[in-house]
């Protein structure tokens, strides 16, 4: 072992400024036997630093290496394993427990006591040492020296020493006395013996001449004792002194320890004292309600302002006695408990007491505004609300408490006040809209049983004898015009004129009066029985009013409201729609009768609804009054709708007479008068688009309509009809500069040009009708190959034949030929689109056209042979001015 330790002393700690103290052989406990060493070490530099080193023998070589350190100040227990019986085990403890088996117990001991001793000089740190007795820690070393061969005795003890006395370097003047010494003695280094021996007698001396002083100073040492005797009976007195001081001392001591006691109890009641009073005073300041609250509360008047004024402030003083956060344990107090079981009965009794002054004041109210819409009826108002939302509003504090302090009282209250609105509203509706029904129809009584007065349904009326309207005969033309205007009312008479607008004024007064009733109503509802109401999306808006063409609107339509809306929200548009229950139908009802007297009453309907319902939204989407007027809206719409459906139906079964002149068409009259109405109704209208769909509706079936009359028309020529026709549509569009329909006024245009031109020709064939056919059979034969110049060598228009014919239209002939044409053409014409004179200028222009042709055919085909016609273009022009004169 003591090779080992001088290797590893030399290869290991001597390179690092260590000494290696002690060296204990161990392995791991409960694996495999892999020997290595613990070793204690100590720098040689200051400060010492104290280190427990693992070393292991290297798997490559004969040689040791450093493997783990540990400070020693980290070490907490050193466990020996038992006090008692000697064992090689024992555990360290750093950062982990670490088991070891050392190869000795000899050894073990030896390293604990190392550890021990370092811990004692440098640490001075509560190292726990367990499981090992505190003699064995005194008898290691004697125990080592005992069992320990004498060389490694030496070196472990000598080990030890090192370890609890420090290396001193000698100072300068030891140096010089040793030198002094050594050169005293010069043999000294060749004969150690003899040196040896020189310094045993030295010390022999030395040791003589100290025994001899100790004798010399044998009295005083006696003297010296009996000193050290009477200081000891100085020192007996004194402590008996200070015995007696302290039994003294004791009895004062006690009497302060319970005077000190007694003002701790002291302090400590006072402490509880000052708690007791805080507790106290703030259950007295926070549950003590005043009597005048309390008096307010069982007998204050809830009729004056001033009352209602206390009763309110009493109830928020119970609600916040009520209210208040006890402090734990308060709730366990009796008078708590009475205090609170009398507030309870406070609150249920001004509750009840409250809950029934405004269920009487809610029947009052009733009785109240009982009254009529006699008083109204002249003007077509609704009674005002204001004063009893006014006094109610009062109220509105208390209803606020009754809502957060008895729910149940509340609901009821809420639902009274629905019944009995419910049904005066429903009153009053019905009689302001029996009033505006009576004031649209012109009757009283009969008006409802729709024998229409005056021009009550002039419309509907005359729509359905336009289905019988037949064309008058051009012979009595002025007739034809009054009795267009009698029988169908095609147009905007002043009469239908001031119905509408009659109507119109009616209707738009009806919603402006149920406008601001809903909205004062829902407002009161709001702030009375404190129900939040904010904006939110709109479950109907305009855009799909405007797609719902023919689709009905269900109830279910506020399912598509904001998913996250209000309880509140929602119980404000149940109220509202609870006491407002029969404006809808009442609507509904208004709608229907202003349909019948007047389906044009459908423009004038969709245009305020569709105002309204648009002022209701950017009000508030969600409302009760947007949700209604959305709904009504979707009704006049589909009114529109059936008003354009049924004009394009009756435009389908119009049947005209086979005996008169067809003139202008009843449909395309209807039309003209339907645009003006429209355009003047939708001016800058929300609406604007549905009529330009109607527009485009109307008027393609129109067109077809009147291209099927054309076609089945037998007097009159189907080009006069289509030319007539399409020439008043095109002035209509004109005149009223629809844009949305310039692509058929442009149609409208063309068509009316083709059908003139098409009847000009048409007609000019018959004056010179041989000399149309001769040429007809020239051309035919130029088509056919002949040269131009050959012609007149057929037989059948050689030169005579064409003299023949040339000779049978001579000047007289032909102005009577176009005398007859004109009276054709007049009698094919109606008076009221005027276009005689346009027929004829067209028809002289074509005649000049035809006589340019003829000539030209005759100069080309019979050249130089001299043959003309017998009259000049002047005189067609002449003829054709005179004949217009005449006429």
């Amino acid at each position: 072992m003591t090779a080992i330790k001088h290797a590893l002393q030399r290869d290991i700690f001597t390179p690092n400024d260590e000494r290696l103290l002690s060296i204990v052989n161990v392995c791991k406990a409960g694996k495999k036997k892999r020997n290595c060493f613990l070793c204690a070490t100590v720098t040689t530099e200051r400060p010492v630093q104290v280190n427990v080193v693992k070393v292991k023998k290297s798997d490559k070589g004969d040689f040791y290496k450093r493997q783990t350190a540990w400070a020693l100040r980290d070490l907490a227990v050193v466990d020996a394993k038992d006090a008692v019986k000697e064992s090689p085990e024992f555990d360290l403890h750093f950062d982990k427990v670490y088991k070891w088996v050392a190869s000795s117990t000899v050894e073990k001991n030896t390293f604990i006591s190392c550890i021990w001793k370092l811990n004692q000089r440098y640490l001075r740190k509560k190292i726990d040492f367990i499981n090992v007795s505190s003699q064995l820690l005194e008898e290691l070393p004697k125990v080592a020296e005992e069992s320990v061969p004498s060389g490694e005795n030496q070196s472990v003890a000598g080990g030890d020493e090192e370890a609890v006395d420090e290396y001193q370097e000698l100072n300068a003047r030891e140096e010089q006395d040793i030198e002094i010494m050594m050169e005293g003695c010069e043999y000294a280094i060749a004969n150690a013996e003899a040196f040896a021996e020189k310094l045993s007698r030295e010390l022999q001396v030395l040791d003589g001449a100290n025994i001899q002083s100790i004798m010399a100073s044998e009295k005083q040492v006696n003297i010296l004792m009996k000193l050290l005797d009477e200081a000891l009976k100085e020192v007996d007195q004194i402590e008996l002194k200070l015995s007696s001081y302290e039994e003294m001392l004791q009895s004062v001591k006690e009497q302060m320890d319970q005077i000190s006691e007694s003002n701790h109890l002291i302090h400590l009641s006072n402490t509880n004292n000052v708690k007791l009073l805080s507790e106290i005073e703030f259950l007295v300041n926070h549950m003590d309600l005043a009597k005048g609250h309390i008096k307010a509360l069982q007998e204050g008047d809830l009729t004056s302002s001033r009352g209602i004024e206390a009763c309110t402030n009493a109830a928020d003083a119970l609600l916040q006695c009520m209210n208040v956060a006890l402090r734990p344990g308060h709730d366990m107090l009796h008078a708590v408990k009475q205090q609170q079981q009398r507030f309870s009965d406070l609150r249920e009794q001004f509750a009840r007491r409250l809950a029934s002054h405004l269920n009487s004041v809610f029947v009052q109210q009733g009785h109240d505004q009982s009254s009529t819409l006699a008083q109204h009826s002249a003007e077509l108002t609704l009674p005002n609300h204001h004063p009893f939302h006014r006094d109610l509003l009062r109220y509105a504090k208390l209803m606020e408490w009754l809502k957060n302090t008895d729910y149940g009282k509340y609901e009821g209250l809420t639902k009274n006040y629905m019944d009995y609105l419910s049904r005066l509203y429903e009153r009053e509706i019905k009689d302001f809209f029996e009033v505006a029904k009576i004031k649209m129809t012109g009757t009283t009584r009969e008006g409802k049983k729709f024998g229409l007065h005056g021009s009550s349904g002039k419309l509907t009326g005359s729509t359905s004898s336009l289905n019988k309207l037949s064309v008058q005969s051009s012979g009595n033309r002025r007739s034809q015009s009054s009795s267009l205007l009698d029988m169908g009312n095609m147009s905007a008479s002043d009469l239908d004129v001031a119905d509408r607008t009659k109507f119109d004024k009616i209707f738009e007064q009806v919603l402006s009066e149920l406008e601001p009733l809903c909205l004062a109503e829902q407002d009161f509802i709001s702030k009375f029985f404190k129900l939040q109401q904010h904006q939110s999306t709109s479950a109907t808006t305009m855009n799909e009013v405007e797609e719902m063409d023919g689709v009905a609107l269900s109830r279910s339509h506020t399912s598509g409201v904001a998913q996250t809306v209000s309880s509140e929200k929602d119980m404000i548009r149940q109220m509202m729609t609870k006491i407002f229950r029969c404006i809808e139908p009442e609507l509904n009802n208004l709608i229907a009768l202003g349909d019948k007297i007047d389906s044009f009453n459908s423009l004038y309907m969709l245009v305020k609804m569709s105002h309204h319902v648009w002022t209701a939204q950017n009000v508030d989407p969600a409302s009760f009054l947007s949700t209604t007027l959305g709904n009504v809206l979707v009704t006049v719409k589909r009114n529109f709708d059936k008003c354009i459906s049924n004009q394009m139906k009756q435009m389908d079964e119009v049947k005209i007479s086979k005996k008169s002149k067809v003139g202008i068409l009843p449909f395309v009259a209807e039309f003209e008068e339907f645009a003006a109405l429209a355009e003047s109704i939708f001016k800058n209208a929300e609406r604007r688009g549905d009529l330009d769909k109607a527009y485009i509706k109307l008027i393609r079936a129109v067109f077809d309509s009147v291209e099927k009359v054309a076609n089945e028309s037998q007097k009159t020529p189907r080009d006069v009809v289509m030319m007539e026709n399409f020439h008043h549509i095109f002035a209509t569009l004109s005149r009223l500069k629809i844009s949305c329909l310039e692509a058929e006024k442009k149609e409208a245009k063309q068509k009316y040009t083709d059908h003139l031109q098409s009847y000009v020709i048409y007609s000019l064939g018959q004056p010179l009708e041989k000399l149309n056919h001769f040429f007809e059979g020239v051309e035919a034969r130029v088509a056919q190959g002949v040269r131009e110049e050959e012609v007149s060598y057929q037989l059948a228009f050689n030169k005579q034949e064409l003299r023949k014919v040339i000779k049978e239209y001579p000047g007289k002939e032909v102005k009577k030929g176009l005398d007859n044409l004109y009276k054709k053409v007049d009698k094919h014409l109606c008076e009221e689109e005027n276009l005689l004179q346009v027929v004829w200028h067209s028809m002289q222009d074509e005649f000049i056209r035809q006589y340019k042709h003829f000539e030209g055919l005759i100069a080309r085909c019979y050249p130089g042979s001299g043959i003309t016609m017998e009259f000049t273009i002047q005189d067609i022009l002449d003829y054709c001015s005179s004949i217009a004169q005449s006429h």
